[in-house]
């Protein structure tokens, strides 16, 4: 399930890496979707 949701976070999530976005300076908003990909990212990583 997570594998599916991170391709979709891929998709329709905006990159803030690609933006080069300094994390000191990021909104919580923006701190949030980071916050949401890496927890789908991780869990992705973990499934079998």
């Amino acid at each position: 399930m997570f594998k599916y949701l991170a391709q979709l976070n891929k998709i329709i999530l905006p990159s803030f890496t690609k933006q080069g976005l300094d994390l000191a300076k990021a909104k919580k908003w923006q701190m949030a979707i980071i916050g949401w990909r890496y927890y789908v990212t991780t869990r992705a990583l973990d499934e079998k």
